[in-house]
């Protein structure tokens, strides 16, 4: 089984359940995460390095995408009790893992999360996070991409760290084209924090 095994709906490696604990925006965040599922027992560098140069949202409507076993949204609602967050994965298992995460950080009232056929076709959001599933590839992602950032309300944004490697200043040039005004907010450790904002 590839690397791409987490992007399944349904991966099958056996799904043994994985415990380990991260400290985002001073708070420690007791997490279980799975195999078949991105960044098993650990939070990765792109996710660290987004988490440690954006501050989290005061509040408002905001969409995990790509969650995975919802470490970004559920960091966002255990630190915003202001913030709504909607988590979004093709994975089944990441959205076990997600929707257990949240009942244990004791923030099921403020993170939901679904696939993205259960989303609420006119829901719209003030900000959108990822770290996006590059590796999909160009066309898959940048299809990702224009049918979630419409869904920002006007004066949103989206914030997404990707790997410099992986191609992080042509994207960013690329949403730019596409009328997603894009700017770098910070680079750490090979990777990029990018802001597209809502014209």
């Amino acid at each position: 089984m590839g690397e791409e095994h987490y992007f399944s709906a349904d991966p099958s490696v056996p799904f043994a359940r994985e415990p380990f604990t991260c400290s985002v925006w001073g708070r420690e965040l007791r997490l279980t995460s799975g195999a078949g599922v991105f960044s098993r027992g650990h939070l990765d560098h792109a996710t660290a390095v987004l988490l440690r140069e954006v501050p989290p949202p005061e509040g408002g409507e905001v969409l995990d995408l790509g969650c995975g076993y919802g470490v970004i949204g559920l960091a966002i609602a255990a630190a915003s009790a202001r913030a709504r967050v909607t988590g979004v994965d093709v994975n089944e298992r990441a959205l076990v893992l997600a929707r257990e995460n949240a009942a244990a950080l004791g923030v099921s009232d403020r993170f939901v999360a679904l696939a993205p056929d259960q989303v609420d076709p006119a829901a719209t959001y003030d900000e959108i996070w990822s770290n996006p599933p590059v590796r999909i590839g160009k066309q898959a992602l940048h299809e990702l991409l224009l049918g979630w950032l419409p869904r920002l309300r006007p004066g949103g944004r989206a914030v997404l760290v990707v790997g410099k490697h992986l191609g992080a200043d042509s994207l960013q040039r690329w949403l730019t084209d596409q009328s997603w005004p894009t700017t770098r907010l910070a680079s750490a450790k090979g990777f990029r924090v990018l802001e597209s904002r809502r014209p």
